[in-house]
């Protein structure tokens, strides 16, 4: 493999680890983000039930639903900001591994036809051997 192809190769598996790297990252914060969803889902139920249960908790519950609707809804835009995220991380990946292809299949066609050359010119050179020998 020629220095330039093998160069070209070692930058684009760079770029292909450093961006599953990215999309792991963003996974694991979505994950986060749709645990938080569900943490909040399970307190207002919890709040609800004590709610029923007590009056004075029964009162305070108007307050607690305005702030767990505001927390919920940027609970919901970050998921949303993720999604956004990790679909432009996949498309990112998914075109740096093409590239990769691309240069390890050009590396092999230039090594390929690195080795048919030689053997050309060792064909051609069996070949000179040969006429000199019927000629002398």
């Amino acid at each position: 493999m020629t220095a330039w192809a093998h160069s070209l190769i070692r930058i684009s598996n760079y770029e292909v680890e450093t961006l599953q790297k990215r999309l792991a990252e963003i996974t694991s914060k979505k994950a986060s983000a749709e645990m938080r969803l569900a943490v909040l889902d399970a307190e207002v139920e919890i709040e609800n039930e004590r709610a029923r249960a007590d009056a004075e908790a029964g009162l305070l519950l108007q307050a607690y639903l305005a702030g767990w609707k505001a927390r919920k809804g940027m609970a919901e835009a970050d998921l949303v900001t993720l999604d956004a995220e990790e679909e432009g991380a996949r498309d990112a990946l998914t075109d740096a591994y093409s590239e990769l292809k691309k240069f390890e299949h050009v590396a092999e066609t230039t090594r390929l036809n690195a080795l048919i050359a030689a053997g050309r010119r060792e064909t051609a050179a069996f070949d000179e051997m040969g006429l000199r020998r019927r000629t002398a």
